[in-house]
């Protein structure tokens, strides 16, 4: 890739770069570009895709609704409030 393509990207990135570092980065880019097309000659074929190589899988606990007195805490630690609420500035 060329400079003006490290710079589009940086820019897409909102990567500030030095003018000294464009030409490291273009290297670099070019590295890992290569070792792209290396992956891709990789065979795959009857490989099915994974999520997670580990097997393991999430256990959910249940949903349910459950009382809580934690208001009166969470309102008190608030930097600003009106009786049992936060007070926030306006967004509009």
């Amino acid at each position: 890739i060329s400079i003006d393509d490290v710079k589009h990207i940086a820019k897409l990135a909102r990567i500030e770069l030095k003018d000294e570092e464009l030409e490291k980065f273009r290297v670099d880019l070019n590295k890992v570009l290569g070792y792209v097309e290396v992956l891709k000659s990789v065979d795959t074929e009857g490989v099915e895709p994974l999520a997670t190589v580990t097997g393991l899988e999430n256990v959910f606990r249940e949903d349910r609704v459950e009382e809580s007195d934690l208001q009166d805490d969470i309102v008190k630690n608030a930097p600003e409030r009106k009786g049992k609420f936060i007070k926030v500035k306006k967004v509009f």
